[in-house]
């Protein structure tokens, strides 16, 4: 069984409201602080960040009153803002948070799925597997993004989900470049599958926070 993955909306359901720009530009900055693209101490400029990423200043200035607020920048009386410090005890208590609350919802995945869901989450492995094999990113951060979703839809967590969601924009997207780190991926997507297969709730709770683990760089 396989499963292609839609990257339009169907024309039977909603289409999705596409995020404000200055969302997308948070996201462009903050992927280049937790890789290190961005040093501590550099100055984030506004006109040359919005000449950059092809936008107006307005966004970029959105952008970073929001990261100002999530502690990775600070702003400099006359001066702009300033890329903070990220201390390994920052980024360890980011993956443990993720650890925690995604191994909690795998835990309750494991009390209600059903055989014919986990026939879909195979699936999802399975493209995650052949991504891997053709080092296609793109795809790869696709299929580890929705065989993540729905496992969380499975679980009915949707605070603990929208939580979970917050934490994992800290994760350096270098990951899905990484073959070694994909191929533990699906190892560690089976090991969960056959855990959600016995109904083993401890083991899925512990697979999901041995994966996320595995993400932290510090």
């Amino acid at each position: 069984m396989s499963i292609d993955l839609p990257r339009k909306a169907s024309p039977r359901g909603p289409i999705p409201r596409r995020p404000p720009l200055s969302e997308d530009v948070a996201g462009s900055i903050r992927q280049q602080i937790v890789t290190g693209v961005l040093q501590p101490g550099t100055f984030v400029r506004i006109d040359e960040t919005a000449a950059e990423l092809g936008v107006s200043a307005t966004p970029v200035r959105e952008a970073l009153v929001a990261l100002r607020g999530e502690g990775l920048v600070e702003q400099v009386p006359h001066r702009g803002y300033r890329v903070d410090e990220l201390s390994p005890q920052d980024i360890d208590d980011i993956f443990w948070l993720q650890g925690t609350i995604a191994g909690a919802l795998a835990g309750r995945a494991a009390r209600t799925i059903t055989p014919e869901q986990i026939e879909q989450l195979t699936a999802l492995n399975d493209g995650l597997r052949d991504a891997v094999a053709r080092a296609d990113t793109e795809s790869v951060e696709l299929y580890e993004f929705e065989f993540h979703r729905f496992v969380n839809r499975v679980a009915g967590g949707r605070t603990l989900a929208w939580f979970l969601l917050g934490a994992v924009k800290y994760i350096p997207r270098l990951y899905a470049t990484d073959r070694r780190w994909g191929e533990d991926a699906v190892r560690s997507h089976e090991e969960l599958i056959a855990a959600f297969t016995r109904g083993d709730v401890e083991a899925a709770d512990d697979v999901m926070r041995r994966q996320f683990r595995k993400w932290d760089i510090s």
